[in-house]
């Protein structure tokens, strides 16, 4: 069964492989069926009721930089006369029942369609009328989108994303608040990216405010902070507090992890990068090489490790032992520039 993303936008690449990710830490088989302009769309394998039980629940849940999961009627050109021969030629069984009510919204994304998007809602809504089925622009059972880019995606909505969780925890709105850290969608789409499950042992050894561990205690992890830092510490651990995060925070060095070798599941960081703050080690490339390093050490075999930075981490990580799997870069403003390295210890 088809099943289309409907992606934020905020990143060219990083959308895409948080959804990717978390359907593979949840356990769902998939293949690749098309991407277009913020819309990926995934041949989705396992029986209907179990799949959209974890596109309903569970996925929604995790997922930062994606605003709607549909279920997939069609894919068509985006021209008006063959989306609505494919809106006449379906078959409704599958996507709407005896008795619900429905309505049907569409979104222009990027500059492919240039031509309005109402006439086609009430063209659309009539073919689905024609079926024996009402309209309900308020509360209906049924929401029907159309998603316009250079292909058109038609579905039904099966979940949507609660975006507005993320903002209500920005750096400025936790009780201990430092400048220079990552916002919450951002690190949440890599602890994603990283496969982090429930109940796993989850390592930053530069958690700063905590603001990594936040996202990915609140998927269930069991989280493990370190910083050189004192009065970070004490600031990360009043931010796990107010999450209700399972945590251990230590101040410490991070290229000496006190930590037994091969016990983590994940490692998240954002090391000191472009800013000043205070390290241990005599300079930064030593900073990131004994980090790295200890994080090999420590992490379990077939494990994903991110790093955040200002300039490419692969060399760091690979002398490390770790097999590079993606560099990704994050503009943040005109002086900064974030590369985001997905490492992964090979098995």
């Amino acid at each position: 069964m088809l099943y289309a993303f409907e992606l934020s936008g905020e990143h060219e690449k990083l959308p895409q492989a948080e959804v990717l990710a978390s359907l593979e830490t949840l356990g769902l088989e998939f293949v690749p069926h098309a991407f277009f302009e913020q819309c990926l769309v995934l041949d989705i394998k396992g029986s209907k009721e179990a799949v959209e039980k974890i596109l309903r629940g569970p996925l929604p849940a995790r997922l930062a930089m994606t605003h709607r999961i549909l279920k997939v009627v069609g894919i068509v050109k985006s021209q008006p006369d063959k989306i609505l021969e494919l809106a006449k030629a379906f078959e409704p069984s599958a996507f709407i029942q005896k008795g619900e009510t429905f309505v049907v919204r569409a979104k222009r994304i990027g500059k492919q369609v240039t031509f309005p998007c109402e006439p086609l809602e009430k063209k659309v809504g009539g073919c689905i009328y024609r079926k024996g089925f009402r309209a309900n622009l308020k509360a209906p059972d049924v929401s029907f989108r159309l998603l316009l880019s250079e292909q058109t995606v038609f579905g039904t909505l099966l979940s949507s994303v609660d975006r507005s969780a993320y903002e209500i925890r920005t750096p400025q709105n936790k009780p201990f608040f430092h400048p220079g850290v990552l916002m919450p969608r951002v690190a949440r789409a890599l602890v994603n990216i990283a496969r982090t499950k429930a109940g796993a042992l989850f390592l930053d050894p530069f958690c700063g405010t905590g603001g990594i561990l936040v996202e990915a205690g609140l998927l269930g992890a069991k989280v493990l902070g370190l910083d050189a830092q004192e009065k970070l510490v004490l600031g990360a651990r009043m931010n796990l507090e107010a999450f209700g995060a399972d945590y251990v925070l230590l101040e410490g060095d991070a290229c000496k992890l006190p930590l037994k070798s091969e016990t983590i599941d994940t490692v998240v960081t954002d090391p000191p990068y472009g800013r000043s703050a205070a390290v241990l080690a005599e300079s930064l490339d030593k900073l990131y090489a004994g980090a790295l390093s200890e994080c090999f050490r420590v992490l379990k075999p077939g494990s994903f490790a991110i790093v955040v930075s200002d300039k490419p981490a692969f060399e760091y990580g690979e002398k490390a032992g770790f097999e590079l799997l993606e560099v990704y870069t994050q503009r943040v403003h005109r002086s900064l520039t974030r590369t985001i390295t997905v490492f992964r210890k090979p098995v």
